[in-house]
């Protein structure tokens, strides 16, 4: 019988020197220490895989993690925030893995602003216990040499981690990530490998480099719409930017302002899957347009992708999209049934979901607005404030001196105030954010106006 010769298992394990946990009250100095650990790290993998190569010698493993960065609130008090993010909704402490800090230095920068500013906390830049797979480690152009790995003796497997795929979903974007008992709270809807997996996915379906990607997208499958968005661009980059600095084609062939032709880049032999096309302003200002091609399938893959980059907006821009002359903007235009055979969005819209058809849409709507005009014949609370006056039950008028919402003066409710019969009146004081947006506090006033009148 063949005698086999089994590799032995490897237990030596290299890593870059261990990174003391610190703890920074400035945002971009700890943005800064997220890059250059990033470096790092990275720099670590890629020079240990070309030792590797050159010497053959398979006895040792290599790993390097991710960075990451974390904070710990301890309060519920009512953030004055209007804005959806830069706050944490409860105490707790908070953390994740970062990916690629210089294409993100501005939005890392500005949201551990924000947080820093809303909570009055610090945060720490540590290492993760996430490892960095090899390929990601590589840079944009570069990548793993087959011919080199042919003269290791042992499968990369066995000397570095790898993309792991189950690991790579949209749980926390989802909302349906489970936490076991005492782990961290995510402080950002993808971890660093779910982007790092995007990154080199959007190379390959657009034939762009990610830092060309705006934040503002247009998608469109009509390659007439792109090859008008195209001819603008060009035009402008003619005539001197108009306000943009550069037009990027797939190839990452790129035309300057004052240019009228690319000055860096080459066309592709082929057109990617979804090639893209970036009109480009200071801080990713401009607008980007992809050509998703034919199908809702295309059209998932790419905002899967895209999102990682966090654009503020993007829109489908379909054949259907133009208006008639009949319209005008801020028109209600009501969109057909999905045809769901293809069953490309069960996971994410289950198919016990209606989504009726458009006719039983506009029936609805249409008998909604008869049953409203039935039941509300006038829109006025009441004729006049004498009628406030014959109240008799407890109020609470909340009121604000916010002077960017004139549909609700303070004076209104001053006067509201006298009239009724016993009304307490809260209010912020000037200049305060307006009390309706102070959860907490407003809850507070709410719960001491029942308790001195015995309601509850």
């Amino acid at each position: 019988m063949e005698k086999r010769i089994y590799p032995q298992a490897i237990e030596s394990i290299a890593t870059p020197e261990p990174y003391g946990r610190r703890t920074f009250d400035d945002a971009g100095k700890a943005v800064a220490a997220l890059q250059e650990l990033y470096s790092r790290n990275t720099g670590f993998l890629r020079d240990s895989f070309a030792r590797l190569a050159a010497s053959g010698d398979s006895s040792q493993r290599y790993r390097a993690f991710y960075p990451e960065v974390g904070l710990t609130t301890t309060s519920f008090t009512s953030v004055d925030s209007r804005q959806a993010y830069g706050h944490m909704p409860t105490p707790g402490h908070f953390t994740t893995t970062i990916t690629r800090p210089d294409l993100f230095q501005r939005y890392l920068t500005e949201q551990l602003q924000l947080i820093m500013r809303n909570h009055g906390v610090p945060v720490t830049v540590s290492e993760s216990e996430t490892p960095i797979p090899l390929h990601f480690a590589f840079l944009e152009g570069t990548y793993v040499d087959a011919a080199a790995a042919e003269r290791i003796k042992r499968p990369i497997r066995d000397l570095f981690d790898v993309p792991d795929l189950d690991g790579t979903d949209d749980h926390i974007a989802n909302g349906t990530l489970e936490l076991g008992l005492g782990d961290p709270r995510p402080l950002a809807v993808f971890t660093a490998q779910r982007i790092d997996y995007s990154l080199h996915r959007l190379t390959h379906y657009t034939a762009t480099s990610p830092e060309h990607f705006q934040n503002f997208v247009l998608f469109t499958n009509y390659q007439f719409y792109i090859d008008e968005f195209c001819a603008q661009a060009r035009e402008k980059m003619a005539n001197g930017g108009d306000g943009y600095a550069e037009f990027v084609e797939p190839g990452n062939m790129v035309t300057r302002a004052g240019e009228t032709q690319p000055g860096e880049g080459a066309a592709p032999l082929r057109l990617p899957q979804m090639p893209a096309y970036h009109l480009k302003k200071a801080d990713h200002g401009g607008i980007t347009m992809v050509n998703i091609g034919v199908g809702p399938s295309n059209a998932k893959t790419i905002t899967d992708h895209i999102a990682v980059l966090r654009p503020h907006a993007w829109v489908m821009l379909g054949h259907c999209a133009g208006l008639r002359n009949t319209q005008a903007l801020g028109d209600y235009v009501l969109a057909h049934a999905y045809v769901r055979e293809d069953h490309v969005l069960d996971d994410d819209l289950p198919v016990w979901v209606p989504i009726p058809p458009l006719a039983e849409i506009q029936v609805a709507l249409q008998e909604a607005v008869a049953e409203a005009l039935r039941e509300i014949p006038r829109s006025k609370p009441f004729e006049s404030l004498d009628e406030l006056s014959r109240l008799d039950l407890p109020v609470l008028v909340v009121a604000s001196h916010d002077e960017a919402d004139p549909g609700h003066p303070y004076e209104v409710a001053v006067k509201w105030a006298e009239t009724i019969p016993g009304a307490d009146l809260v209010s912020e004081e000037p200049g305060e954010s307006p009390l309706a947006w102070q959860g907490g506090r407003l809850s507070r006033e709410i719960t001491s106006f029942f308790d001195r009148h015995g309601v509850g």
